[in-house]
């Protein structure tokens, strides 16, 4: 049996497993928010905040799970999905769903790029202004805009300590309206969100497009913005922008405050680096800073990647790091960042998801209209982002290349000619940016 250091090995290597039968789209879903594991006699825990994803781990993914358990130790286990503190919260204030303490203003690095939102998130959290109800925060990806929504729930919680705050994704609360409906479970899906003081909705963008969803998040809208509830949006894009969102909801984001934040100029790259070097113990001096800043230039999630591999080698080697060796660094980190192109599954994922089909259907036969619509927008957009030949891509849907290059034709085609084609193909290439 493999060399099992911890039970974090052991759950590592279950993922392992796991992505011999499932696609890294299935796995980044299901399991990117499994915050700890434990190993306690033949009981296999998992700890998961959400309440959704909880539920579909242990329906879909209980039996693969337990038996890769019984091949690595020949005995069977129990897995067990939990929430973490099983608090009763009917007379308290609700289990939070942040783990990260240090997203907080007072470690926010304010500049140029992100000034306005920062005081705005600020106003909201201390329930200054009534008038950015919502506060609609928007920008690409990895620029601070989670810091911000963290800050605000941490800040809100400080000062209204019995308040009822309520955080989702925008895929989440679609995926979780979904479940919950099929299951006759609606009353309580409503009472979740517009019983709350504060919603706070990461990435909304992703509920445009369904649109039962997006009636009950209309409703709840309403509900909480005639109880003067406070509710914080986060997106990568304008409300404008979002081709599928109804227009209703559109003119509602707007109702408040947007803001946006943009990339990090290069004084506020040196203070981030800086900044999160101090807050995991140890300096980086001007001329590594300096470095950093100068190549790192576009995202804040990376400049803090460099940061950590920077800590973890200090922490192994117990010595300084060389100019030479943080060079390096800084190095590997533009090129992963420049080699995180999303995958043809996450492609296809994301164009069955716009358009509303399964994935099996757009790889398959059909000849509908309006499959092969869709077909061709995700051959278009695998040939364009990932840069596969069309050979590869016929092979992708079971096809050979000619189908292929006849779906790219027609694709480039209607582009040049139609305004609101181009939208879509631009709203469904922004979302699977947005997956990155």
């Amino acid at each position: 049996m493999t060399d099992l250091n911890s039970v974090s090995d052991v759950w590592e290597l279950v993922l392992s497993k796991l992505r011999e039968k499932l696609s890294e789209t299935s796995i980044n879903t299901w399991f990117d928010e499994v915050t700890h594991v434990d190993l306690q006699e033949k009981t296999f825990i998992i700890v998961c905040p959400n309440e959704f994803k909880r539920n579909m781990i242990e329906q879909m993914f209980t039996t693969r799970i337990q038996e890769v358990l019984k091949d690595l130790f020949s005995a069977d286990f129990t897995l067990k999905v939990v929430g973490g503190e099983e608090d009763d919260t009917a007379n308290s204030k609700p289990v939070s769903l942040f783990e990260r303490d240090d997203f907080t203003f007072d470690t926010f690095v304010v500049g140029e790029s992100n000034k306005l939102a920062y005081a705005a998130a600020q106003a909201v959290a201390d329930g200054a202004s009534a008038h950015y109800n919502p506060l609609f925060i928007y920008g690409d990806s990895g620029l601070g805009k989670t810091h911000l929504i963290y800050a605000i729930q941490h800040q809100f919680q400080k000062r209204l300590p019995k308040a009822r705050i309520v955080y989702i994704k925008g895929d989440d609360f679609l995926n979780e309206f979904i479940f919950l409906v099929r299951q006759g479970r609606g009353d309580e899906f409503r009472a979740k969100y517009r019983d709350a003081d504060l919603l706070l909705v990461d990435d909304v963008q992703f509920v445009a497009g369904k649109e039962q969803s997006q009636n009950e998040f209309f409703h709840t809208f309403n509900t909480l913005y005639e109880n003067g509830r406070q509710i914080v949006l986060t997106s990568d894009r304008l409300p404008s922008e979002m081709t599928l969102l109804d227009d209703r909801l559109r003119t509602r984001f707007e109702w408040g405050l947007t803001v946006d934040v943009q990339a990090p100029d290069y004084e506020t790259r040196v203070a981030i680096v800086k900044n999160k070097a101090v807050q995991r113990g140890f300096v980086i001096d001007d001329k590594s800073a300096d470095y950093i800043a100068k190549n790192v230039t576009t995202n804040v999630r990376r400049l803090e990647g460099v940061v950590n591999m920077i800590k973890a080698h200090r922490e192994l080697n117990k010595e300084k790091m060389s100019d030479e060796e943080i060079e390096s660094v800084v190095k590997d980190a533009v090129q992963k960042n420049n080699e995180s192109i999303p995958t043809p599954d996450v492609i296809i994922n994301e164009v069955s998801r716009f358009f509303g089909y399964e994935e099996a259907i757009l790889r398959g036969p059909s000849r509908s209209r309006q499959i092969v619509g869709a077909r061709n927008i995700a051959m278009y957009l695998i040939r364009n982002i990932t840069g596969l030949s069309t050979i590869e891509i016929g092979k992708i849907f079971d096809r050979d290349h000619t189908t292929a290059l006849h779906s790219l034709d027609q694709v480039t085609e209607k582009l040049e000619t139609d305004p609101n084609y181009s939208k879509t193909i631009k709203d469904i290439t922004l979302n699977i940016n947005s997956r990155r």
